[in-house]
């Protein structure tokens, strides 16, 4: 059974940051290397990081698949669109649907709030969730290269679903 709660207390911010890591390094060092990972890692996804995400405005939440944290995501409300900043699942959790449900709650709450749609950012080279996002009635709307210090950038496809 899935259970999404929303990330309130340090021990869940700690939770996720243990997801983070996990998460990562079994999918992202193969895109992008072991280095920009542990970068990345410590610039978006530390227990500082997102205390300051969370001020901003960041909503975050942890997927439990049988009470067991299984994944996390994280978003925030612009002035359209919800922008799906985070949406991760570890990969023995995957197949369950967990990441769609996700997408589903994130819907619920862009819908809540009278946005447009939902917007993303996805690395070019990460062709699995490309794919899963195509699925699921995104469409690309946009590619950006972003620097995000010491030498590495995001190389990203934006994608929209309307709502």
């Amino acid at each position: 059974m899935l259970t999404i709660k929303k990330v309130q207390t340090a021990e869940s911010i700690e939770i996720v940051e243990k997801l983070a890591i996990e998460i990562w390094n079994e999918h992202y060092v193969a895109i992008i290397g072991q280095e920009q990972v542990d970068y990345m890692l410590e610039k978006f996804q530390s227990v500082a990081a997102m205390n300051q995400q969370i001020q901003e405005g960041l909503h975050y939440y942890l997927f439990y698949f049988d009470e067991e944290p299984a994944g996390y995501l994280g978003f925030k409300f612009e002035e359209e669109h919800l922008f799906l900043s985070k949406i991760y699942v570890l990969a023995k959790f995957r197949g369950n649907k967990i990441g769609k449900a996700g997408l589903d709650f994130v819907t619920v709450e862009a819908k809540n709030n009278e946005k447009k749609g939902i917007r993303l950012t996805v690395n070019k080279y990460n062709t699995n969730s490309i794919e899963a996002y195509k699925k699921m009635n995104f469409v690309q709307i946009d590619e950006v290269v972003a620097d995000i210090g010491k030498g590495y950038v995001m190389d990203d496809y934006v994608l929209l679903k309307r709502l």
